[in-house]
């Protein structure tokens, strides 16, 4: 079985927005040296640090950087992390990374995210990140209730 993926399901694997058909620009990555193990091939920790990233570059392009979250007294804590590896990612090699919100309920979020080869798409890690969202204090924050703006952004793009 072939883990590369057809068009469709790569275009699928793109996170849209529900109300304006919009998409996200997947984030690049290219594997650098440092990040490679004895065997030769990307350390399996990497793939978080490049879920995070994902993220990141994601919530920048929908306007919700971690810069204005957090202006706004928004913390994103991760509650846990998993990633399954399919076919491993070696130096100089480019890669796309899909981050997708899966489950969105105003106090928790899902992101799910696809970690393509950049020239054959086939997928080379797959994993989900769970987060919440605190105060200052880490106190819990409903974002409908009290960030509707917010929360009508994260909700727009539930896929």
């Amino acid at each position: 079985m072939s883990n590369e993926l057809s068009e469709k399901d790569f275009k699928e694997a793109i996170s849209h927005n529900i109300l304006t058909g919009e998409s996200i620009k997947p984030y690049i990555r290219q594997a650098m040296y440092y990040e490679t193990d004895q065997m030769a091939i990307i350390h399996h920790s990497n793939y978080i640090r490049w879920f995070e990233e994902s993220r990141i570059d994601f919530l920048e392009q929908i306007g919700l950087g971690y810069d204005t979250l957090e202006a706004k007294g928004i913390l994103i804590p991760v509650l846990g992390v998993t990633c399954e590896y399919k076919s491993s990612v070696k130096f100089n090699e480019k890669v796309l990374i899909l981050p997708k919100i899966i489950i969105f309920n105003g106090i928790k979020l899902t992101i799910q995210y696809k970690v393509l080869d950049a020239d054959s798409l086939s997928l080379k890690a797959s994993g989900e990140s769970g987060h919440c969202f605190v105060n200052k204090d880490f106190k819990p924050i409903n974002m409908k209730k009290n960030y509707r703006e917010v929360y009508d952004t994260l909700y727009s793009w539930v896929n």
